[in-house]
């Protein structure tokens, strides 16, 4: 049984990767794998990790990918394809070292689509539900012109300063993220293939006034999913309604992942 201190680095591969947990650990309980968004960490989640321990009684556990948070750095530029190495060479070698036995991946944004990519990919069993906050299957005008003035705003105005109370190495965060959705051959990119592999439990989150992707993403899981689709689309919210609608979204998610964790299984 693997043990963890409820606080540290995890070493996989060749970056040491910032981790928190709240509530029993990996190995011994069911637990919720939450992925942040391409601009995250384990902090920027905020509290709620802990409101999601609190209102499921399911272990949670967070971390930050390499080159966000406290992680190590990585090097630019990033590979096109890094969200389905974060899928496919990272995740699963993390869920390993935790001790994971069964759970529910949580991915928003870019988490999303690496929880998505993993779920298809995978074909691994101990993986019971997946929920996508903002997903992402294929790239969007929207989310272009969305990411390109971001850009702008966090090159002449106070964005940095925010965003690196959340990131040791800020300019590697944003650059990293925001260089590869930029770059001209992105908008090629296209995971929706994933989707017809996903054997378990599907719900997605979207907020009506996401800024960064529109109706089409869900249209898409339900053109290409052969699993169950719950989908819930939230007045009043943006690209990352656990911030912005914070009760609604912590009651969808909590009922979904007592369903599949505890109902179900006993």
């Amino acid at each position: 049984m693997t043990t963890l201190p409820p606080a540290g680095f995890l070493h996989i591969g060749e970056s040491d990767l910032e981790y928190r947990m709240i509530g029993p650990a990996p190995s011994e309980a069911p637990t919720i794998v939450m992925l942040h968004e391409g601009l995250g960490s384990a902090a920027l989640w905020g509290d709620f990790p802990q409101s999601l321990q609190a209102a499921t009684g399911i272990g949670v556990f967070v971390y930050s990918r390499a080159g966000y948070g406290a992680s190590t750095p990585v090097t630019l530029p990033r590979p096109l394809d890094y969200m389905s190495r974060e899928a496919l060479e990272v995740l699963p070698a993390l869920l390993d070292a935790i001790g994971f036995q069964r759970g529910v991946l949580l991915g928003h944004s870019d988490g999303a689509s690496i929880a998505a990519i993993y779920a298809g990919a995978a074909g691994d069993h101990r993986v019971r539900g997946v929920v996508l906050i903002a997903p992402h299957f294929v790239v969007e005008d929207v989310s272009v012109a969305s990411i390109a003035e971001i850009k702008e705003t966090y090159e002449t105005t106070d964005l940095r300063a925010k965003l690196a109370r959340w990131h040791q190495n800020v300019d590697n965060a944003f650059y990293g993220w925001n260089d590869a959705w930029l770059d001209p051959d992105f908008p090629r990119w296209d995971i929706s293939e994933y989707l017809a592999y996903i054997r378990v439990p599907l719900a997605i989150l979207q907020g009506a006034d996401d800024q960064y992707g529109t109706i089409r993403q869900i249209e898409i899981a339900n053109e290409e999913c052969y699993c169950p689709v719950d989908v819930t689309v939230i007045a009043g919210a943006g690209h990352s309604p656990h911030r912005e609608v914070p009760e609604l979204t912590l009651a969808t998610i909590s009922e979904f992942a007592k369903r599949i964790l505890i109902m179900h299984e006993g």
